[in-house]
């Protein structure tokens, strides 16, 4: 479907980054469809060794609300969620939710974001607002989660309290209104970068509170070298900010 494609049936596209993900991606698709029965699920597979992409085709042609974008190899969650992004904008879908594809984000919060955007343009599930937890993290993974948030809110003038949660609503025609092509982040500081970006062109935010759950299946993704690589990103946006880098496509008054 281009661009230029009458919008889809379902406003609502959940995207589910995925590498190594099989054990978890059927049940995980059946529990969105229990809280959001008319959503499209996207999932974007970057060549999992476990077959996750295969089964992924395979669901979807029992169920025309999946679709699938295969990638040929592990290339990122920042990059794999900018494919999602530029899917939602191609297909000219109202709204595009972003949750883990491993459990860690339960979709029975899913309602609550969408309504949050009726007075949000990105709804971001919080671990960090009264109501809000991360269960059975240890202190080294506390500090560390609350040492990059802090950063990224000072440097990035952050309005919000949880800056690297995935789970997410955003609005799609903001999404549009930003030029992707200056996206910085490969890995996980595409998160800190989107909210950053979304910021600038003025963009309202709301935190939903939410439970982190551990994941069910399979390891964890992240690692020192990817903070570290987030840190770096950020420092550089907070730079950037510092001067008023161009983040939109066109400026504000046709500038």
């Amino acid at each position: 479907m281009s661009s230029s494609s009458p919008a889809p049936s379902s406003s609502l596209l959940v995207s589910l980054c995925t590498y190594n993900e099989r054990e978890n991606l059927g049940p995980l698709i059946i529990a969105i469809h229990e809280h959001a029965p008319e959503a499209h699920v996207l999932v974007v597979d970057d060549g999992s060794p476990d077959g996750t992409g295969q089964l992924a085709d395979q669901l979807a042609t029992s169920d025309a609300r999946i679709r699938v974008l295969h990638r040929p190899q592990k290339m990122g969650l920042g990059t794999a969620l900018l494919a999602a992004v530029n899917y939602a904008i191609e297909h000219r879908y109202d709204l595009l939710l972003n949750l883990d594809a491993d459990f860690s984000h339960r979709p029975s919060y899913i309602p609550d974001l969408l309504a949050a955007m009726n007075h949000a343009d990105v709804a971001i599930g919080s671990r960090y607002v009264v109501g809000g937890s991360a269960d059975d993290w240890g202190l080294t993974r506390q500090l560390m989660s609350w040492g990059i948030n802090t950063y990224a809110r000072t440097l990035l003038r952050l309005p919000v309290h949880d800056t690297s949660g995935s789970f997410r609503c955003y609005r799609v025609a903001k999404l549009a209104d930003l030029d992707l092509t200056l996206v910085k982040a490969r890995g996980y500081a595409v998160l800190q970068e989107l909210l950053y970006r979304c910021r600038r062109t003025g963009c309202r935010f709301a935190e939903v509170p939410i439970t982190f759950d551990n994941r069910r299946f399979g390891e964890s993704k992240i690692n020192y070298r990817e903070a570290a690589a987030a840190l770096w990103v950020i420092l550089q946006l907070g730079c950037e900010n510092l001067v008023g880098t161009r983040v939109a496509k066109r400026e504000v008054g046709g500038r």
